[in-house]
């Protein structure tokens, strides 16, 4: 960190690896820098951010922001804007609006003023407090020296910690912004900020940000594209074409096909929808559990300890644009139109009203066969579990010899025995089925 001649230097790593001492050196410097001795360990950028910002008149005991709108006329202000666009992605990403959710999600256009804020009820309150709300400026001449600021006046990314803000009602807060910028001119568009209470900082905060800039800035692009496009289509006379091109989502959406090696999602009409075997895992697993899962859940049971939330959020919105409304949040889950529609809710469904034959012919294929998340394979052991156990009790000679012979049933050994009984051992389905089993001990040195 820059600092002045005699100074104690603070280290920006030490806001990660000794998060108290930062903030307690963090708020001495403060004081006795605002009391007129030379800068004390604070950043040339945030020492002359606090000379301008005093210039301004701003108080650092107890200044508010300014407000150029009022709350409930920032909607209109949302209306037509560029980012009005991309929100909804970056509050998937980026936002907890859950009951202990801290930080806060805000997205001020390129002058500062707040447009957006997205968390939970509590990190809303906290924020109503300083006045952090939409239509307040949150420029350096509106609130003094913050993140947002520093963003608008440089045009860069920038991380504030405690004390780095002028105003001491700021100071229990760290904040990380970056600019979004347009796809063709580059001018900044917006500023997206996360703001929260110091222990909800991390080395990785700057990093999700710019996550969710690089984000924004390729939704934008892609819609300019698709605008494009669209422009050419519709100069043609093909303006109903276009609007089945711009958007991948289902008019409706009927069910999940999950089972065998090419998932996707089934409209009302029929059209199907290929997925991701990333994107199926995620379905499937939601559709497995009526309850949701939160994204830390699904980041763990889709990627184990490496799994990051910030991922599932980004495949949940690109899942939201084929779902729709069918995909709720908060937790993640299928809604209710769509809950227990998938192929494999078929087949259990089926197994349970004990429709044995109904249930072995939905049975096509192994649950997202190529799929090797660590959860998704307890899901394919019971729901092979759930058939073979229906065959072997249906004491039917015909569907044990079906069962045998499908790939799932083929290392079922008491269907193969069961078949023994019932058929005879010189029976051509059960001598095919132990000829497979032995191949299968073979290959697994058995």
């Amino acid at each position: 960190m820059t600092h002045g001649p005699n100074t104690t230097v603070l280290t920006a790593d030490q806001r990660f690896s000794s998060p108290h001492e930062y903030e307690r050196m963090l708020r001495a410097a403060h004081e006795v820098t605002l009391a007129g001795s030379p800068p004390l360990g604070i950043s040339t950028e945030v020492w002359e951010s606090w000379q301008r910002s005093l210039a301004a008149g701003i108080d650092p005991d107890r200044h508010l922001p300014r407000h150029l709108h009022e709350v409930a006329d920032v909607v209109a202000l949302r209306r037509g804007h560029a980012l009005e666009a991309v929100m909804p992605a970056l509050s998937e990403l980026l936002s907890d609006e859950s009951s202990d959710g801290q930080h806060l999600l805000v997205l001020a256009d390129a002058s500062g003023e707040v447009l957006w804020r997205v968390g939970s009820r509590a990190a809303l309150r906290q924020a109503d407090r300083l006045e952090f709300v939409e239509g307040a400026d949150w420029s350096e001449a509106g609130v003094g020296t913050n993140a947002i600021s520093e963003v608008v006046l440089s045009g860069r990314a920038a991380q504030l910690f405690s004390a780095e803000h002028l105003v001491r009602t700021h100071h229990d807060w760290a904040c990380t912004a970056s600019p979004i910028r347009d796809a063709d001119s580059g001018a900044v568009i917006g500023v997206l900020n996360v703001s929260g209470p110091l222990n909800t900082v991390t080395a990785d905060s700057m990093r999700m940000v710019k996550c969710g800039v690089r984000l924004a800035e390729e939704l934008l692009r892609a819609a300019r594209r698709e605008l494009g496009r669209g422009s050419q289509l519709m100069t043609a006379g093909r303006s109903t074409a276009v609007l089945s091109v711009a958007s991948s989502a289902l008019t409706s959406v009927a069910s999940l096909a999950l089972l065998g090696d090419s998932p996707g999602v089934v409209g009302g009409d029929g059209r199907r929808v290929p997925l991701s075997l990333r994107r199926a895992e995620i379905l499937a697993l939601l559709d497995s559990r009526d309850r949701g899962w939160s994204a830390d859940e699904l980041a763990y049971a889709i990627h184990g300890e490496t799994g990051l939330a910030a991922t599932i959020r980004i495949e949940m919105h690109r899942i939201r644009h084929v779902l729709g409304e069918s995909l709720e949040s908060t937790p993640y889950r299928l809604g209710s139109t769509l809950r227990g529609s998938s192929d494999v809710g078929r087949v259990l469904r089926l197994v349970r009203e004990g429709q044995v034959a109904a249930a072995l012919a939905a049975y096509s294929a192994p649950l997202l066969v190529r799929s090797t998340a660590g959860a998704i394979e307890p899901l394919r052991a019971e729901l092979t579990s759930a058939v073979g156990a229906s065959v072997r009790a249906s004491g039917d000679a015909e569907l044990l010899r079906r069962w045998c012979a499908t790939e799932m049933g083929s290392n079922d050994r008491e269907a193969v025995q069961a078949l023994g009984s019932l058929a005879g051992i010189d029976d051509a389905g059960y001598l095919a089925s132990l000829a497979r089993l032995s191949r299968i001990d073979r290959e697994l040195g058995c």
